[in-house]
């Protein structure tokens, strides 16, 4: 057996951070053996590319993970097409924690449940913390200068500290700068809480930035500490991190879960192959309302003849609860919608139709994430719709390279509400756009207000930040673009005169749609 081929294969995948078990190397030796000299590192990569595409679990390649990308290598171009859009369930998606002493992420090997046990509460915070803090070393304000390196002298540099270094002062300190989770652990008293402790804030004079602030949510607090009291001067969201540099850092994790088999520039140049790919979404979809059904097969029409990828719809799907007959309800209004939408046979054979529940419709307890729709209820729509997708709610999507993450909740409302502090100027969405970008989450609040499964928290992630995020909101629409990422909230489908959004993946733009009122 080539030894210098064995070192090869040993040596590429360490370098794309992955260690090979001796019978994973021993098969992969065997298969590149026969092959020219010339092709044999093409190959190798190739193989790489295909495991960075499998939803990993670990670092550690083992021998049914190298065959299985053996073997995607060698299927032929008719397998692309189903791997230019994946959907993604958010009980799926990986999860992964940051390693501080590694200062890297790693795959988590623990299993998830909904029924966790009590110490992945605190867990919960501590992994959002984790992200975060790691982040925040990243920007440059916070990063120590290296020698030899010039910075410049107007620019100046930041320590964060932990809260345990103000426990421990006798004295006035001032200027500190502490990340945590602004928490109410007595009546009427804010608390900045971190994992080495926690103090008392007085906000009486604080500046608060651009953002939405509310319990749970962290922040940078800046302000001097006396006699047990943290007097914050100002408090600000977590620098924000654009995609670009989140992968220049942790280049080969697989945050989003996508198992497609291609590599990237081959999406790139499917995705340029179809620059008129569209994918429309449309939220609050109250299929018992005949006047939504009816617009609805107007918006089909349109399309016909230039079938989008997908029509992506976001409950509510019913207007008003049914009582104990909401079950039955749903099941005949999605029956209702597969029958209007086997009248466009383009459609049917050409675009993928994603169901995804709202908050105020049947079916599992209303606790983040949110499964799909049971069978019982989506089997007739299956049956008559072979391109259907129910999801869950979050979910996410890969269309060639963009990433979408889709999400129907009212939460800028309920962030609205809950605001520790409301902004007088800017427009509210700019401010909650720029909350989730800090907070890379999809939900920072109080789990009062919006229940979430503590070991799937990971699943409301939004790190790195995807190509579009797409939040389904009872507010006005709005399109917001931050950091190369849009932001998108399609409004209720009837109560905004039917008006949708639609997303063409190649130009990573939105446009926002009406249907015409009736004369």
């Amino acid at each position: 057996m080539d030894n210098n081929l064995r070192r090869t294969v040993a040596t590429t995948f360490k370098l794309n951070g992955f260690a090979l078990q001796s019978d994973a190397t021993t098969y992969l030796v065997g298969i590149l053996t026969p092959l020219p000299e010339n092709q044999k590192l093409l190959w190798l990569d190739r193989i790489i590319d295909k495991v960075q595409k499998q939803p990993l679990t670990s670092t550690l390649i083992k021998k049914d993970i190298a065959e299985l990308a053996a073997k995607e290598c060698g299927k032929g171009e008719q397998h692309e097409q189903s791997d230019v859009i994946s959907f993604i369930e958010a009980f799926k998606f990986p999860k992964i924690r940051y390693d501080k002493d590694r200062k890297k992420f790693l795959p988590s090997n623990e299993m998830s449940s909904v029924l966790a046990v009590a110490s992945e509460k605190p867990q919960m915070y501590h992994n959002r913390y984790s992200l975060l803090l790691q982040r925040t070393l990243h920007h440059q304000l916070f990063t120590p200068n290296v020698q030899g390196v010039e910075w410049e002298t107007d620019k100046k540099k930041y320590n964060l500290q932990a809260l345990e270094f103000l426990a421990g002062c006798t004295s006035k300190v001032g200027d500190v700068i502490v990340l945590g989770m602004i928490t109410q652990l007595k009546e009427g008293k804010f608390y900045l809480e971190d994992p080495t402790g926690s103090v008392q804030m007085d906000l009486s004079a604080t500046k608060f930035h651009t953002g939405l602030f509310t319990e749970n949510c962290f922040v940078l607090a800046e302000g001097s500490y006396d006699d047990g009291i943290f007097y914050v001067n100002a408090i600000g969201l977590p620098p924000p991190e654009e995609s670009s540099v989140t992968r220049t850092y942790h280049g080969n994790v697989n945050f989003f879960g996508s198992t497609s088999t291609l590599n990237h520039d081959r999406l790139l140049v499917l995705e340029a192959e179809n620059e008129g790919a569209m994918l429309v979404f449309v939220s609050d979809v109250h299929l018992d309302n005949v006047l939504v059904l009816e617009k609805l097969k107007t918006l089909f029409q349109g399309y016909e003849n230039s079938p989008p990828v997908a029509f992506v719809f976001l409950g509510n799907f019913l207007s008003y609860p049914h009582g104990n007959q909401s079950c039955l309800v749903l099941r005949d209004s999605l029956k209702a919608l597969a029958d209007v939408i086997s009248e466009f046979s383009n459609l049917v054979e050409n675009s993928k139709f994603v169901i995804i529940p709202g908050p105020g419709d049947p079916g599992f307890v209303n606790i983040l994430p949110r499964p799909p729709f049971p069978d019982v209820i989506t089997e007739y729509f299956r049956s008559a719709i072979p391109n259907a997708v129910f999801m869950s709610n979050p979910c996410r999507i890969k269309y060639c390279s963009k990433e979408i993450v889709v999400f129907r909740e009212d939460v800028m409302a309920k962030m609205c509400r809950n605001s520790i502090y409301f902004p007088t100027t800017g427009s509210v969405p700019t401010h909650f756009v720029k909350t989730l970008i800090g907070q890379s989450h999809l939900c920072p609040l109080p789990l009062q207000v919006c229940p979430i499964y503590w070991s799937f928290d990971h699943a409301l992630h939004l790190y790195p930040l995807p190509d579009l995020v797409v939040i389904g909101d009872k507010c006005d629409p709005f399109t917001e673009e931050q950091l190369g990422t849009n932001f998108i909230n399609p409004g209720s489908f009837e109560k905004t005169d039917f008006a949708f959004k639609v997303y063409y993946p190649f130009e990573n733009k939105v446009d926002e749609c009406q249907l015409p009122s009736e004369q």
